[in-house]
């Protein structure tokens, strides 16, 4: 589990395909600490450390993960989000986050309001009946609040400080983006399949 609250930002500087797709990335964290077989979220997918170097740490992505996440996107040299993994007693800033992508949306539209950027997204249509205004998605393992909803299109808003500690700033119209609806969301939906 994770709070969507990015601690890192890593860069993948090497991508294998052997069976799986092994990742390489680069980050901040004391890699001593990292256990193998830990979860880390990387732009919001929950993946498991399988190797740890000085500075680095690997994962495999199977190829179920890769369809249904932005992932076919990674390169090297990019820059992704990085999360470790909840541990009790520690501070819920966002909100609960598996680390399961249900699907990818799209940047649309993008304006700035003062030193705030506001953001339009369009979901999956069979994602955005979760999408509730005020409530939360974890965009690239971000959590986030939503503004408004209108049909498969969503807006957010990146204030300052997201945008300097995460890969936001460098977001633009057209990205692919990893998103997760709110796991309330989609018990509360669950449910109502059996009223």
């Amino acid at each position: 589990m994770f709070t969507g609250i990015i601690t890192d930002q890593g860069r993948i500087v090497a991508l294998k395909q052997h069976g799986d797709l092994r990742a390489r990335i680069r980050c901040g964290y004391d890699t001593k600490t990292i256990a193998l077989g830990a979860s880390i979220a990387c732009d919001g997918v929950c993946l498991t450390v399988v190797d740890t170097g000085a500075d680095w740490f690997d994962v495999d992505i199977s190829a179920e993960t890769v369809s249904r996440t932005n992932l076919t996107a990674w390169d090297e040299g990019r820059v992704i989000n990085l999360e470790r993994a909840l541990k009790v007693g520690d501070e819920l800033g966002g909100h609960i986050v598996s680390g399961h992508v249900d699907g990818v949306a799209e940047i649309i539209k993008m304006h700035d309001e003062g030193g705030s950027t506001r953001v339009t997204l369009r979901a999956p249509e069979t994602l955005a009946k979760f999408i509730a205004p005020k409530g939360s998605v974890a965009l690239n393992g971000t959590s986030l609040t939503v503004n408004e909803v209108a049909g498969c299109k969503f807006g957010i808003n990146f204030i300052p400080h997201t945008k300097d500690v995460t890969t936001w700033g460098r977001a633009k119209v057209g990205d692919a983006v990893n998103l997760e609806i709110d796991t309330l969301a989609r018990y509360v939906a669950r449910l109502q399949d059996f009223a």
